[in-house]
């Protein structure tokens, strides 16, 4: 409240009655200083006290994240190339379905069926290759 009656104190040319009603002025200016508020303290991250070092970022592996790569790589080329350009177009190239089927010249649904079957094949061919998860 006390903002409120600063600001209308700052700028006493928005209480002139000729501009419009000075009660909806102060509510309205009043209403936006909470959203405000609101907002500020929705938006900032608590502060955390403690006495204890937090613990080192876990290093990246590159030889797993290589070995995964490979062993992902191999298993798409154990599938059939419909169900390989379906799950390259929407998962690495990041295509939507509809861009997706433009490029591989088949309708929406095509794509779709496709790479839930893709999906399916892949899982089958991981298992395969001995990759759970």
């Amino acid at each position: 409240m006390q903002e409120t009656l600063l600001r209308a104190w700052r700028h006493p040319e928005s209480l002139d009655p000729r501009r419009g009603s000075v009660r909806a002025w102060l509510f309205t200016t009043a209403r936006n200083l909470a959203i405000d508020a609101w907002r500020r303290r929705s938006t900032r991250v608590g502060e955390v006290y403690t006495d204890e070092l937090p613990e080192p970022a876990e290093t990246v592996d590159e030889t797993e994240r290589a070995v995964e790569a490979w062993t992902v790589a191999e298993a798409l080329n154990r599938l059939s190339t419909t169900h390989r350009e379906v799950l390259v177009e929407c998962f690495y190239q990041g295509r939507s379905v509809a861009e997706a089927a433009a490029r591989l010249g088949v309708p929406p649904g095509t794509v779709k069926s496709r790479t839930h079957y893709a999906l399916r094949s892949l899982r089958l061919v991981l298992a395969e290759m001995g990759v759970t998860g």
